[in-house]
């Protein structure tokens, strides 16, 4: 393709997909549009960056939706010189949009090869304040919290992980988690309202793949 090609296909992806799912924050709308979703997926699925569809990234990981990921941006509402706090790097594509929206990124990945290829695409973009390390995310990064939003890039099957994610938001901090099973899943915003109140919104039902080292909620034998 060429890029005015792969311009246009941006273009339709943010008018047909990402809007009309209700995105209409503009600063998300032009993130999205200056981020090349296509130097973040693999060279086999180049041609389908902006179908809307998730792309493999292996095995297990796959890349978000782009109309899931412009309602996680937008619900996020991330603010120059905000702290974010990525669980699951993925492709790099999120990171890259964070960015661009001004914040100052850390992604969490556990499998080594994604994380460094993430890094690798940052640095092919020029994209900095995005900071890619191989760690477990659901541990968070307390040592460096409070952190103004947190975003997990996969679902969780049981809340368990979250008490210790939530901890780690600065009072008015946000979290974007999916939970549940499928085929009930749903899309949270978590704000952080006072030192021990959480508020929580339901924004949408939508099914995408667990974390990798997510726990899965306890079975009963009868």
């Amino acid at each position: 393709m060429m890029d005015n090609s792969l311009d246009l296909a941006r273009f339709n992806m943010i008018q047909q997909q990402v809007r009309p799912w209700d995105v209409l924050d503009e600063r998300v709308l032009e993130a999205m549009a200056e981020v090349p979703r296509e130097a973040f997926v693999p060279d086999a699925y180049r041609g389908l960056a902006y179908a809307d569809i998730e792309i493999p990234l292996g095995e297990t990981s796959r890349m978000l939706a782009p109309k899931v990921v412009g309602h996680l941006l937008q619900a996020l509402a991330v603010r120059p010189e905000e702290r974010v706090l990525e669980i699951g790097a993925g492709s790099g594509y999120l990171s890259a949009c964070l960015s661009r929206l001004g914040a100052s990124v850390l992604s969490l990945e556990l499998d080594p090869v994604l994380a460094e290829r993430a890094r690798a695409r940052l640095a092919e973009q020029a994209i900095e304040q995005v900071e890619i390390r191989c760690g477990d995310g659901l541990a968070g990064a307390p040592d460096e919290a409070p952190f103004d939003a947190i975003a997990l890039t996969g679902s969780l099957p049981t809340e368990a992980p979250l008490a210790r994610l939530q901890a780690q938001l600065a009072i008015g901090g946000r979290l974007f988690c999916i939970l549940g099973t499928a085929p009930a899943m749903e899309a949270l915003l978590i704000t952080r309202v006072a030192g021990d109140r959480f508020e929580r919104v339901a924004l949408f039902e939508t099914e995408v793949p667990a974390l990798l080292n997510a726990p899965e909620p306890e079975t009963f034998e009868f």
